[in-house]
């Protein structure tokens, strides 16, 4: 096992619980498969693939971090993308029952973590991480946001870029600091976003 420092990315849909459980399959098994491929896409700045996890993919990249802007960018990007797609779907499947909800139901929440000691593991043809990093990825999205759509970036992450500008960066909406206790490796800072600003109309 390769273990060294690891970005990660975890674009996940909210709503998909309910989803599932109010549309028909039929639509539900076409609607969630094209979103997921539509992040996977609008992958810009050359992040790997470790999973897919059925309502999320966990996405990572060692080396150099980009800037914090281009991690920006990057979460507006797979946002917009993602509404763009959800148009489409509604769109393609008028007329049949729940494809009004799309919308209304299904959202995007990202998960940015930097871990300083992610292990890299082929399995087949996959890499698959481990380390408390990768727990702290997946913990940071059972939070108490009280919103259903936003950008998360840890303070770890955070830690890596010059406080400067940092504000401009979220000029659409204020940067909130918060926090969360994870069993037995104490409290992760972080800080969110709102997203549902830049919602296309």
């Amino acid at each position: 096992m390769e273990a060294k420092p690891v970005l990660l990315c975890i674009p996940d849909i909210s709503g998909f619980t309910r989803f599932m459980a109010d549309i028909d399959f039929e639509l539900s098994s076409k609607v969630v498969p094209s979103l997921l491929n539509n992040i996977i896409y609008s992958n810009e700045i050359n992040l790997n693939i470790s999973e897919i996890e059925g309502d999320a993919v966990l996405f990572y990249r060692s080396g150099r971090l980009p800037s914090l802007k281009v991690l920006v960018d990057q979460s507006i990007y797979f946002y917009t993308e993602f509404y763009r797609q959800i148009g489409i779907l509604r769109q393609r499947n008028l007329g049949r029952s729940g494809a009004e909800s799309i919308p209304e139901i299904l959202g995007l929440k990202i998960i940015l973590h930097h871990g300083k000691e992610v292990g890299l593991v082929p399995i087949g043809t996959n890499i698959k991480l481990m380390g408390e990093d990768v727990i702290i990825a997946h913990r940071l999205l059972k939070n108490n946001i009280p919103l259903d759509e936003y950008i998360l970036i840890s303070e770890e992450l955070l830690a890596h870029f010059d406080d400067a500008g940092h504000e401009e960066l979220f000029h659409w909406s204020p940067l909130t600091s918060d926090s969360i206790t994870v069993d037995h490796l104490g409290a992760v800072n972080f800080k969110y976003v709102d997203l549902s600003p830049l919602q296309p109309s």
